[in-house]
């Protein structure tokens, strides 16, 4: 994209309102200025910029100081009354549209503009058009920097580094390859602050400095705190069993990360995972971002619905829209069909949050790795999971006896114990029946009771405590039974 252009066709199509949404201000209004000032003298129109504290102001010369200390619906009089063609910025604008004066007085601005051209430009981080106003207003979206701009910046900044410190900036050249990459999505602002936070601590382009980038990065695009950024991510060797579902994805690295080798396969769009509860499905959505060595982002439903109509939905839009600039990555959605069950729903929010969500996932094409989680198959729209929507269904089920076996290992190893110093034999056969979440919880309940008689841990503290355990399988014997004939013959087995 080229803003210079687009800006330019706006104006030339003679539209009297324009949108502009962005929390970066200073590059949209220097755009502002070089296509005035790149104008020929028949088409040239002088720039304005209103703000609340400084009123109103001639910003493209630059050459005069005064000013007009105009209140919003001063500057809009102004703006109706004058015959002088121009293009009027109005900075944070947005509270003022609740006023009924003001959007009146916008409109007859709009209406006279084939008599005296005058753009109006609201600038604001949000902005909605009152209805009255959409059909004389058009939005002008500001590109973000590219990869050529985004290395010109990190140049730039290099350059001051050099200025101010007398020494040249040392770069890995793979780190700094990565870096431009990792900037993109962000505003020129955030880009240039970003690389100067990674060029000032030391002087140096690293690969140490690629994470504190991305959970910047992550800072600044996560503003309404729906998306969670997960900074504990793990390896397949901590997820015990899984054989199955870790062969699959690991088939399906190279083309998630776009290597060379893996040129011609479409990028693979995620997985749901169904199973009982405590079975690791999210260390398994946890595991997945580690080895494919990617940020994991959680998005969290809980705080994604809003009691105003159309912000869930936007803050969807938002979520996965920060998902995309954040790619490569992993987006975990835990107990999915607590978002997305529109069993109970009366006023079709669900409903729409599903088919927003449904449309993204069918439709992307950045490599955004969905692993969706959940526990209550009978509360999944059947639009979920349909075949396509997800590259596989996986069902992640109670640990068989080697399984079970190797979850005592690594969790026994993990809290620094030698399993060949436990009976792992009639642990795991104790432990039938057993998540890998109530065999952890054993292990740490065993560990309390071992240290409150100052003993060092053994089998029969972990096989005490799996006795006064009733697990899951015994407690909601029907709802796991109910869960595994479903599942069976629909979906594939993780194990």
């Amino acid at each position: 994209m080229n803003n210079e252009h687009d800006l330019e066709l706006i104006l030339n199509s003679q539209v009297p309102l324009i949108v502009v949404e962005t929390h970066d201000e200073p590059p949209m209004l220097e755009l502002l200025k070089r296509v005035s000032l790149s104008r020929n003298a028949a088409d040239y129109q002088p720039v304005f910029r209103w703000t609340i504290t400084d009123g109103l102001q001639r910003m493209e010369l630059a050459l005069q100081d005064d000013t007009e200390e105009l209140d919003p619906e001063q500057v809009l009089r102004h703006i109706r009354r004058t015959q002088q063609t121009g293009i009027y910025v109005l900075l944070d604008f947005h509270p003022y549209l609740k006023d009924p004066v003001n959007i009146r007085l916008l409109k007859d601005i709009c209406i006279d503009f084939p008599q005296a051209k005058r753009h109006v430009v609201l600038l604001s981080h949000q902005l909605e058009l009152p209805p009255e106003l959409e059909a004389f207003g058009a939005r002008f979206h500001i590109a973000l920097p590219n990869e050529r701009q985004r290395n010109e910046i990190i140049r730039e900044v290099a350059s001051e580094w050099r200025e101010a410190k007398g020494k040249t900036v040392s770069a890995d050249p793979r780190a700094l390859e990565l870096l431009v990459t990792n900037l993109a999505g962000l505003t020129e602002s955030d880009t240039r602050r970003l690389a100067r936070n990674a060029i000032f601590n030391d002087g140096a382009i690293t690969r140490s400095d690629l994470e504190g980038v991305m959970a910047a990065k992550y800072e600044l695009l996560n503003r309404g705190g729906v998306l969670g950024f997960e900074y504990e991510t793990h390896r397949f060797s901590d997820v015990a069993g899984l054989s199955r579902l870790k062969a699959w994805l690991e088939q399906r690295k190279p083309a998630f990360l776009g290597e060379a080798q893996a040129a011609g396969l479409d990028v693979p769009r995620g997985v749901l995972l169904i199973g009982v509860q405590g079975c690791g499905k999210s260390l398994t959505a946890k595991a997945t971002a580690g080895v494919y060595g990617v940020p994991l982002l959680r998005l969290d439903f809980g705080t994604l619905y809003n009691k105003y109509h159309g912000e869930s939905e936007r803050n969807l839009r938002e979520s996965l829209k920060t998902a995309e600039v954040m790619a490569p990555c992993v987006l975990w959605i835990d107990e999915i069909e607590k978002g997305l069950s529109t069993g109970h729903d009366s006023t079709g929010t669900t409903r729409r949050v599903l088919g927003t969500f449904l449309t993204w996932l069918a439709e992307k094409n950045s490599p955004v790795f969905v692993v969706a989680t959940a526990n209550d198959i009978s509360a999944l729209p059947p639009e979920l999971v349909r075949k396509g929507r997800f590259d596989e269904l996986f069902f992640v089920d109670l640990p068989d006896s080697d399984v079970r076996m190797a979850i005592f290992e690594v969790h026994l190893r993990f809290r620094g114990h030698d399993p060949a110093a436990f009976d792992l034999a009639r642990l795991e056969a104790a432990a039938d029946g057993f998540s890998g979440a109530e065999i952890e919880q054993g292990i740490v309940s065993a560990l309390y009771a071992a240290h409150a008689k100052r003993e060092p841990l053994s089998t029969a503290h972990i096989l005490r405590e799996l006795e006064r355990t009733q697990p899951l399988s015994v407690v909601m014997a029907e709802t796991v039974h109910a869960l595994r004939s479903w599942a069976d013959g629909r979906t594939v087995p993780g194990h």
